[in-house]
C-alpha cells in the first residue's frame, strides 16, 4: 500500500515537471506591439530590454542645460538688482518723510499724504516683484519643457536602430539596480550636443 503510494506520488511529480518544461520551453513571444505613426512595432530581437541615462550627468554635460542655468542666473540677478534699486528708494523716501515729520515741517495734511505715497510705493513694488517671479517661472518651465522635448525628439531617433522597449533616466531613490551593459548616457549626451551645436550655428 504505501510502496503504490509512492510509486504514484513520483509518477505525478514526472509528470507535473513534464509539463511544467514543456510549457515554458515552447516558443514565446515577447515583443511589445504598440502605435507609432499608425503602425505596429515589435522588437526584432524579441526580447523585452530597457536602457537608461543618468539624467545628473546629462544635466551636467548637456550645453543646453548649461545655457539654461547661465541665464537663469542671469535674470535671477537682473531680478535682485531692480528690487534692491526699488528698495532703496522707498527707503530713502521713507527717510526724507521721517526727517520732515521730525524736524516739524510736516503739516497733518502732508503727513497723510506721504502715508498714501509710501503705501502706493510699497504696492507697487510688491506687484513688480510678483510679475518679475512670475515671467521668471515662466520662463524656466518653458526652457525645461523645450529641454525636454529635445530629449524625447532624440531619444525616437536614435532607438530606431537599437530596439529598446523603454529608455528611462536613472535617478538616486527611484531604481536600486541597474546593469551598466544599458548605460546610454555617453550617446544621449553627445547626440544632444551634437544637434544643440548645430541649431546654434
Amino acid at each position: 500500500m504505501k510502496n503504490g503510494l509512492f510509486i504514484w506520488n513520483v509518477v505525478l511529480t514526472l509528470a507535473s515537471g513534464y509539463l511544467l518544461v514543456s510549457h515554458f520551453s515552447g516558443k514565446k513571444i515577447t515583443g511589445t506591439v504598440g502605435k507609432d505613426n499608425g503602425k505596429a512595432t515589435s522588437s526584432s530581437s524579441n526580447s523585452f530590454r530597457i536602457a537608461y541615462f543618468e539624467m545628473d550627468s546629462l544635466a551636467a554635460n548637456f550645453d543646453m542645460v548649461k545655457d539654461l542655468k547661465a541665464e537663469m542666473i542671469k535674470r535671477e540677478e537682473a531680478i535682485n538688482a531692480e528690487m534692491d534699486r526699488l528698495s532703496k528708494n522707498l527707503q530713502q523716501k521713507f527717510n526724507s518723510y521721517q526727517q520732515q515729520a521730525t524736524s516739524g515741517s510736516m503739516t497733518e495734511e502732508q503727513s497723510e499724504a506721504a502715508s498714501r505715497d509710501m503705501k502706493n510705493l510699497d504696492d507697487q513694488m510688491k506687484s513688480r516683484k510678483q510679475a518679475l517671479d512670475s515671467d521668471y517661472s515662466d520662463f524656466v518651465m518653458r526652457r525645461q519643457n523645450e529641454i525636454k522635448s529635445k530629449i524625447e525628439t532624440f531619444l525616437k531617433e536614435y532607438n530606431r536602430t537599437k530596439d529598446y522597449s523603454y529608455i528611462v533616466s536613472y535617478e538616486q531613490g527611484l531604481f536600486y539596480y541597474k546593469d551598466t551593459a544599458y548605460n546610454i548616457t555617453a550617446d544621449v549626451v553627445k547626440g544632444l550636443n551634437e544637434l544643440y551645436k548645430t541649431k546654434k550655428n
